[in-house]
């Protein structure tokens, strides 16, 4: 465990804050679920919650599908990072972190065609190699779960309506799943 050097007390109703800088680094927003673990020394682990980590065999299965479907590199994601992807080094991009601009479309909880935009969307945080061409949150019952992606590199062309509505289609199974 790494040691930040900052307590904080634990009030009457066994609440405590997890500090804002915290919450910063580990983007976890209010709302955002947490696990809770205790090691063998006595320590108390908080870990952020994904839904769609016990499917990720199945989105594996999925992003291949839609590889194979599409031509294109298909990511999906969490709220926060990679966790499957077909058609491109599988080390590359799952567990890797999204970039603001991907949470910032997941949030806004509409199809977004990169063909629209004027600025590419970089998938990952730590790089541009990657940019999103187009997407769709993953809805579950009106919560983003994550996102299903397809992606290209920087000579990639643009994507047609085809592949929009199979994004479109694959992300609403998977909410669909989840509600199940």
């Amino acid at each position: 465990m790494k040691a930040t050097g900052i307590v904080r007390r634990i009030d009457d109703l066994g609440r405590v804050v997890i500090p804002k800088e915290i919450r910063r680094t580990m983007r976890i927003r209010e709302g955002d679920p947490l696990e809770i673990y205790t090691d063998k020394e006595g320590g108390v682990i908080f870990k952020k919650y994904s839904l769609l980590g016990g499917v990720t065999e199945f989105a594996g299965q999925l992003c291949e599908t839609l590889w194979r479907t599409s031509g294109h590199i298909c990511v999906i994601t969490d709220r926060d990072s990679c966790i499957a992807a077909a058609g491109a080094s599988k080390r590359e991009l799952v567990d890797k972190q999204v970039s603001e601009q991907v949470e910032q479309l997941m949030e806004n909880r509409q199809l977004f065609p990169a063909n629209a935009q004027e600025k590419p969307v970089p998938l990952c945080a730590d790089g541009e190699k990657y940019r999103v061409l187009t997407g769709a949150p993953i809805l579950s019952e009106g919560d983003v779960l994550g996102s299903v992606l397809l992606v290209g590199g920087e000579d990639d062309g643009q994507v047609g309506e085809v592949e929009v509505k199979l994004v479109q289609a694959v992300a609403g199974f998977l909410g669909r799943h989840m509600e199940s």
